[in-house]
């Protein structure tokens, strides 16, 4: 996560500890298949830490939840989310980043994320839960998207569907490439 990130460390910890015991997996377990160490795990589930996207993603995964589960409270009937309010969380390895926008009710599996990316690095995603599914849509710049054997060009205005529970990439091709992505699963 960014550092002036303003999410709640002390929730997720909870909500990951929460998902994991529901799970019935050991901390062990989880993180192992997470893909991350169990004293890594460990010190998200107190509350502290800085999680990357993709270390909360593959949490989800594992507990198969979405992402706003674990790092964003419901939103009540009626909410506006400002640009400037957005937290955004950083990718380890790519000039990526994705901020939750509208976290979907517990019943309906779908959220609403920001992107912004630079181009120079590809963003590799793991698997989402079975039967997710994502859609991509470019704001400005343009992206190429890759998944299964495809890779599709998207320009402005352009959006892709595509089955979020296989791996899948994002390529920024220009400066401030932004868009718009929902996962519903």
């Amino acid at each position: 996560m960014s550092k002036d990130s303003q999410y709640d460390h002390q929730r997720m910890g909870s909500a990951l500890r929460a998902e994991r015991e529901k799970v019935g997996l050991s901390l062990t377990e989880a993180a192992g298949r997470a893909g991350i160490g169990k004293s890594t795990l460990s010190v998200l589930e107190s509350g502290a830490g800085n999680p990357s996207v993709e270390t909360l993603w593959s949490l989800a995964s594992v507990y198969n939840v979405p992402l706003s589960g674990i790092i964003d409270p419901p939103m009540p009937d009626i909410d506006v989310t400002r640009a400037e309010e957005l937290n955004f969380l950083e990718s380890e390895d790519s000039a990526y980043r994705v901020a939750l926008v509208s976290p979907g009710e517990p019943s309906t599996r779908r959220d609403l994320y920001y992107i912004t990316a630079g181009p120079g690095t590809v963003k590799s995603s793991t698997p989402h839960p079975r039967g997710t599914v994502e859609y991509v849509f470019i704001t400005s710049g343009r992206a190429v998207v890759g998944v299964q054997d495809r890779t599709i060009t998207l320009e402005v205005g352009d959006c892709v569907r595509y089955p979020g529970d296989v791996p899948h990439t994002f390529e920024a091709l220009e400066d401030g490439t932004t868009g718009v992505t929902v996962v519903e699963g």
